[in-house]
């Protein structure tokens, strides 16, 4: 059973080296099969992965995935200096930040890639889907653990901003766009600004799949507040018949008119929206 209680101070420390200790063990595997998984993955999530050609050289998610192991690896031996220009000359190529010192685990998918910025202290499980524009960062100068852990199969959504030393569950999917800041528990479907989880457990979405399945909630709110004006005003309607006699029919009939002229522009302005 998934623990969803909030996280105090001390038992946030523990959560973290929990994930640590879990998923460092699958990140210092073989570099030759992580290399082989990160490869794998992308032929099973993309279609428009035609060969090993295209995915060396024409995908700059696979191409900075695979500088961040070599840069990873310097890191961890110490050396000084040698990461961070591979990075940054890596950041310039790819326009994919990742920090030497971040833990990545293998059969990860940066798609698209374009401003992706993964932090010092950042954890990502496997099989984790990241997309363009995301931001694993803190939320301050703090030291130590400061950037998010990733669980395994989590999906990134377009734009999303994961700030802080906050876990994110197995299998949960962040909508593009999201600003989440605090703990996420697993199968979970989170959206909004600040994220908010909008279903926890009751449907397992395949991270695989797109982001379709993802409810966008503000086109929610606003079709029912629209709904909610055209219900009132149906009340003023009412209201106008009883109190006003016959012979100002005309003026009403006008008036009507105007008012469902200017719900039928706003309908087809929300239809055209996707709302």
């Amino acid at each position: 059973m998934n623990d969803t209680r909030p996280l105090t101070e001390t038992n946030r420390h523990d959560r973290s080296t929990i994930s640590i200790a879990r998923l460092q063990p699958k990140i210092t595997a073989n570099p030759i099969e992580v290399a082989i998984a990160d490869w794998q993955i992308i032929k099973q999530r993309d279609p428009a992965a035609r060969n090993w050609l295209e995915i060396l050289f024409c995908y700059p998610g696979f191409q900075a995935i695979c500088c961040y192991r070599l840069c990873h690896w310097l890191y961890g031996l110490g050396v000084p200096f040698l990461p961070r220009i591979i990075a940054n000359l890596t950041r310039f190529f790819t326009g994919i930040e990742i920090h030497p010192g971040a833990t990545i685990g293998k059969g990860v998918f940066i798609d698209h890639g374009t401003g992706v910025v993964i932090g010092e202290t950042a954890i990502i499980g496997d099989g984790v889907v990241i997309y363009q524009g995301v931001t694993l960062g803190g939320t301050g100068k703090e030291t130590g653990k400061r950037h998010p852990t990733l669980g395994n199969n989590v999906l990134v959504g377009a734009g999303a901003k994961i700030l802080g030393n906050i876990q994110i569950g197995d299998r949960t999917n962040i909508g593009a766009g999201s600003v989440v800041l605090r703990d996420i528990p697993s199968d979970c479907t989170v959206v909004g600004i600040p994220g908010r989880v909008i279903r926890n457990g009751s449907r397992t979405i395949d991270p695989t799949q797109n982001l379709e399945y993802l409810p966008d909630l503000e086109a929610e709110v606003i079709s029912k507040l629209f709904d909610r004006i055209k219900s009132l005003e149906q009340q003023v309607r009412d209201l106008d018949d009883r109190l006003h006699p016959p012979i100002e029919g005309e003026l009403k009939t006008s008036h009507l008119r105007d008012v469902t002229e200017t719900d039928r522009e706003i309908e087809d302005f929300l239809y055209g929206a996707g709302i």
